[in-house]
């Protein structure tokens, strides 16, 4: 049965539950994000029979092969002057060696061959010549797109907003100039302007914009007095920081956008959907269910569009986004100043 619109009936085929995002089409609008279960690749192939729209690979980190390098380097110089016979040392010419790299360039296409679902690169790069010559490296070994992961704290009084802004986007467009595939780019909430600096990024070449990058704050132990990383798995309560954003953005920037930070059950995907991502990504909610969970959001999305007689995801995202809503200033100050009245009245006479 065909309906007037030329879509065949959820009745019959069931809605359309592919996304475009990045220019690749997506079986489905769930997207697992970097983490521990996407560098494995027995739970990557999990992970695939569930449904998962595409696969973000954890990050590759600059300082982090740097430093393997340094490392080896000198490990193999260890005694070089202390032997008379290795003047000239005798360490071995190790051009093509292992520093790290490889085993990521190695995880991207056994990844390529294991599953059918588009395999996008995770990359943190410090120099801007690391950025384009790692991204180049995995845009050749099959990467479909490669994640820009842009953590930085801006530490720095002496660093000025306008300086850390052009340096990224001079960055965004030498990564997106230096390789063929497209490039997204995975932004903090803390910038200035944000609507505006969005729409740069995308000038300077960004495909995609992932919102939002979640920090992993320092902590104090209280019994030695040091500092270091707490992890604390994200909650659907943090969903409403990338869903204003994402019906902020939706039809003003062209840009595919991707939801991230709090995204753990069937109805937190259709809200970012309805706001106007174009994926959601997940990372938490896997961690702690297992990659089965996508089977869980996909089929969730999918039985709450039957409900609804929606055809397609298309048809559904951005159909509340600011652009879209009765009430654009739902979205801004107005929602803020309704809330605290709401939450104010339940104590009052």
């Amino acid at each position: 049965m065909t309906e007037g619109n030329g879509h065949r009936s959820p009745a019959t085929a069931g809605p359309d539950l592919s996304a475009d995002y990045l220019g690749l089409r997506l079986r489905s609008p769930v997207v697992a994000s970097c983490s521990p279960l996407t560098g494995d690749l027995a739970s990557l192939r999990a992970l695939d029979l569930a449904g998962v729209g595409a696969v973000v690979l954890p990050s590759l980190f600059e300082e982090q092969l740097e430093h393997e390098a340094e490392e080896l380097d000198r490990y193999l110089g260890l005694g070089s002057d202390v032997n008379p016979e290795a003047t000239f040392g005798y360490a071995p010419v190790l051009d093509d060696y292992n520093r790290g790299s490889v085993q990521y360039l190695k995880l991207i296409r056994d990844a390529k061959a294991a599953i059918d679902a588009p395999v996008i690169s995770s990359l943190n790069g410090s120099t801007r010549g690391g950025w384009t010559e790692y991204a180049r490296m995995l845009a050749d070994a099959g990467s479909d797109a490669i994640e820009l992961n842009l953590y930085q704290v801006a530490a720095d009084p002496e660093r000025t907003g306008r300086s850390i802004e052009n340096e990224t986007l001079a960055l965004v467009a030498a990564v997106s100039g230096a390789c063929d595939v497209p490039v997204a780019v995975k932004l903090s909430p803390y910038w200035s302007g944000l609507a505006h600096f969005a729409g740069r990024l995308v000038d300077e070449g960004a495909a995609g914009l992932v919102l939002f990058n979640r920090f992993y704050q320092p902590d104090i132990d209280l019994e030695t007095l040091s500092v270091g990383p707490r992890l604390v798995l994200s909650t659907s309560d943090e969903l409403r920081l990338p869903l204003r954003w994402m019906a902020i953005l939706h039809g003003r920037v062209a840009a595919s956008l991707a939801a991230t930070s709090g995204v753990h059950d069937p109805a937190d995907v259709l809200k970012v959907l309805l706001a106007g991502a174009n994926v959601a990504m997940t990372t938490s909610a896997l961690l702690r269910q297992g990659p089965d969970h996508v089977r869980v959001l996909v089929d969730g999305v999918r039985d709450w569009m039957v409900e609804r007689e929606y055809t397609s995801v298309e048809q559904l995202t951005g159909s509340v986004s600011q652009i879209n809503v009765r009430d654009p200033a739902a979205f801004e100050r107005a929602n803020y100043i309704d809330t605290l009245t709401r939450y104010a009245s339940t104590f009052l006479p």
